[in-house]
C-alpha cells in the first residue's frame, strides 16, 4: 500500500479529515491534530514492511543529528565549505546506496519516499549553510520531513514557507475558503489518477504496449505521456488537497503543462517543485560557481553546461538506468539549444510574440516533451530487445 493508493487508504483518510475540518471551522490549532495524524498514516502504510519503517526512523535520527550539528558548527565557525559538503554528503549517502543497489535489483536502505525526504533534508542543510535558517526546532523538523500528504512523491515544500502554516492558526473564513480549495483538488486529483490515468493505462496495455512500428511508438508515447501525467497530477492533487484540509498550503506540482510552447516553459509547469528545487541548488549555484572560477566560457556557454548537467542529474535521479540517463541528457541539451536559440537568433527575437510562431513553437514542443516521455518510459529498450531477437 502506498499514500493516496488503495481503498485501505481512503477508508483511513476520509473519515480522518473530518475532526480537522471542525477544528478548522472553529478556529482552533491543526497543528497537534495534524501530527498525530501524519503518525497514524505512516502506521498505515510501513507497518505491513517494517524494514521500510526502520529504515525511515533511522534516516529521520540521522536528519536530526546532521541538522543540529551542522546549524550549532555554523553559528559558532561560520561557513566551512568542507564541513556543508560533509554534510551534505552523509545526507546524500543513504539514497545513492538505495539507487546503486536497486541497480542490482537489491534494497538496501530503500524505503516508501527516501527521495523526497533526502531532497527535504538538503534544503534545511543548504539553508542553515547560506544563513536563511538560524535555528531548528526537532519537532518543527520532524512535522516538515515526515508531513504524510506529500512523504512519497513530493511536493516537494520549502521549510520556511511549511513553517509559516505549521504554526498558523486559521480563522473560521480563512479556513473555509482552505477547505473548498482543498475539496476540489481532492476530487479533481481523484477524477485524474482514478478515471483518466486507469483509462489511458487501459489503452496503453491493451491496444499499444507489444508493437514496434513507427506508428504504434507514436501512440505510445503520447498515451504513455497522458498516463503520466494524470497518474502523477492525479496524486499531487489529491496530495495539496488534503494539505489545504489539514491547514498547509502545499504548493501545486502541475500547471498545464501540454500548454508550454518551449521546454522552459514546460519545465516551470511539470513537476514544479522538482525543477525548481534543482534549479535554485544546482543550475543557480553551478552558475554561480562558474562565474566565480570564470570556468565554461562566456555565460551563455556556463548556461548550456548548467542545463546539461542540471537535467542530467534529475535524470540520475529518478535511477541509474540508461533511459532515466538519456531521458535527462535529451532534456538538457534541448534546453541548452532552446536557451542558445533564444539568445542568439534574431529569427526567434522578430516572430516570438505572433501567432503563427506560438503555435508553431507549442506543436515542436509538445512532440518534443512526448519523445522524452518514450524515451522515460524505457518501452524502446525492450523494443531494441525485441528486434534483436
Amino acid at each position: 500500500m502506498s499514500f493516496f493508493s488503495g481503498s485501505l487508504f481512503f477508508i483511513f483518510l476520509i473519515p480522518a479529515l473530518v475532526p480537522a475540518v471542525l477544528l478548522g471551522l472553529l478556529g482552533k490549532p491543526l497543528r497537534t491534530y495534524r501530527n498525530l495524524l501524519t503518525v497514524a498514516m505512516i502506521l498505515l502504510v510501513y507497518l505491513p514492511a517494517p524494514v521500510q519503517l526502520l529504515y525511515l526512523i533511522l534516516y529521520c535520527v540521522l536528519a536530526l543529528l546532521l541538522t543540529t550539528l551542522f546549524l550549532s558548527h555554523r553559528k559558532k565557525k561560520g561557513r566551512e565549505p568542507k564541513v556543508f559538503y560533509a554534510a551534505l554528503i552523509l545526507a546524500l549517502l543513504p539514497l545513492i546506496v538505495c539507487k546503486c543497489a536497486a541497480v542490482f535489483e537489491v534494497s538496501v536502505f530503500g524505503f516508501l519516499g527516501i527521495s523526497y525526504l533526502c531532497f527535504r533534508v538538503l534544503i534545511v542543510l543548504i539553508e542553515i549553510h547560506d544563513g536563511v535558517i538560524t535555528s531548528v526546532s526537532p519537532a518543527g523538523l520532524l512535522s516538515y520531513l515526515l508531513f504524510f500528504t506529500s512523504l512519497s512523491s513530493g511536493p516537494i515544500d520549502r521549510p520556511r514557507r511549511f513553517e509559516k502554516d505549521d504554526t498558523a492558526v486559521f480563522s473560521r473564513e480563512e479556513y473555509t475558503e482552505l477547505l473548498y480549495r482543498g475539496i476540489y483538488r481532492i476530487v479533481l486529483g481523484a477524477f485524474y489518477k482514478f478515471v483518466c490515468s486507469e483509462a489511458m493505462y487501459y489503452v496503453l496495455h491493451t491496444y499499444i504496449d507489444g508493437y514496434q512500428s513507427p506508428p504504434y511508438l507514436v501512440a505510445y508515447a503520447y498515451v504513455y505521456g497522458l498516463y503520466l501525467f494524470f497518474d502523477f497530477a492525479g496524486y499531487s492533487a489529491m496530495a495539496t488537497g488534503t494539505s489545504y484540509l489539514l491547514g498547509i498550503r502545499m504548493p501545486d506540482n502541475f500547471n498545464r503543462p501540454f500548454l508550454a510552447v518551449d521546454l522552459r516553459d514546460f519545465w516551470n509547469r511539470w513537476h514544479i517543485t522538482l525543477s525548481s528545487f534543482f534549479r535554485d541548488f544546482v543550475f543557480t549555484r553551478f552558475m554561480i560557481f562558474a562565474a566565480r572560477k570564470k570556468a565554461a566560457g562566456s555565460r551563455l556557454q556556463r548556461a548550456s553546461a548548467g542545463l546539461i548537467l542540471n537535467m542530467f542529474l534529475m535524470g540520475l535521479w529518478h535511477g541509474i538506468s540508461i533511459h532515466y540517463v538519456l531521458y535527462g541528457l535529451y532534456h538538457g541539451i534541448l534546453l541548452a539549444v532552446t536557451e542558445v536559440f533564444q539568445k542568439k537568433s534574431s529569427f526567434y527575437k522578430r516572430n516570438r510574440q505572433k501567432p503563427w510562431y506560438i503555435a508553431c513553437s507549442w506543436l515542436l514542443n509538445l512532440n518534443i516533451v512526448m519523445l522524452g516521455f518514450l524515451i522515460f518510459s524505457g518501452y524502446l529498450s525492450e523494443v531494441w530487445k525485441e528486434l534483436m531477437h
